[in-house]
């Protein structure tokens, strides 16, 4: 159950050394190394092609249509931080423009992700402020009823606390929990470094059937060469 109408203003952020070590790598990387989990459903797209963020989630709930917690959370932003808006019930309404993100910007802020509609999409991608969003939508929003900051949100299927560190690219949305980020970190720098040594002997024209020792599975489940 939501409680509405709260501010928390203090939030515990991870280590920005470890934020920056995490950012290096891709949403699909941080998903496999974590265990094939923290993935926002595949819905949320970034607003203009080449959006990338990596930061420490300060989030939003909202209600449907309303903005007004946007602004709420504006005065919660500090630098690096990337906003996370959840609704309390599906809306597409565009929430977000250029001039929140102007002031999100003059706060610190590095990104909005938003289970929810944004607009002036060409203005943002001027701006190169990147935003990852349910949907683009022109529709208007008024400021009439409370939602919460800093506190926990679903967001697109996802779990975020104030402080988990969001990554949005291409691929989609990931949500690494605060306290395991450093553990993130060195589990995708295995993992890649691995991908780097396969990628070497694919592309040497060995095949993934024997780089990753499928043939006897195979061959157990009953495929046949004929």
């Amino acid at each position: 159950m939501y409680e509405l109408g709260i501010v928390n203003t203090k939030i515990d952020r991870p280590d920005p050394d470890d934020v920056a070590a995490l950012s290096q790598y891709g949403s699909a990387t941080i998903h496999e190394a974590m265990g094939r989990v923290g993935l926002m459903q595949p819905y949320m797209r970034p607003a203009y092609a080449g959006a990338k963020l990596c930061g420490p989630a300060v989030t939003a709930l909202l209600q449907p249509a309303d903005n007004w917690m946007m602004h709420v959370v504006a005065e919660q932003i500090t630098d690096g931080d990337v906003v996370v808006a959840a609704c309390t019930t599906e809306s597409d309404a565009g929430f977000f423009g250029d001039l929140l993100a102007t002031s999100f910007r003059a706060r610190g802020g590095v990104g909005l992700v938003i289970d929810g509609g944004v607009r002036d999409v060409a203005d943002l991608e001027h701006m190169d402020f990147p935003v990852f969003a349910k949907a683009i939508h022109a529709r208007g929003t008024v400021k009439e009823t409370l939602g919460s900051v800093n506190v926990p949100v679903t967001c697109a299927g996802a779990v975020v606390n104030p402080g988990d560190v969001v990554v949005g690219d291409a691929d989609g949305v990931v949500v690494v929990p605060r306290e395991k980020v450093a553990d993130v970190v060195e589990a995708a720098k295995v993992r890649e470094a691995k991908e780097a040594g396969v990628r070497e002997r694919l592309a040497a024209g060995e095949l993934g059937l024997d780089v990753y020792g499928m043939r006897d599975k195979l061959a157990a489940k009953g495929l046949q060469y004929r």
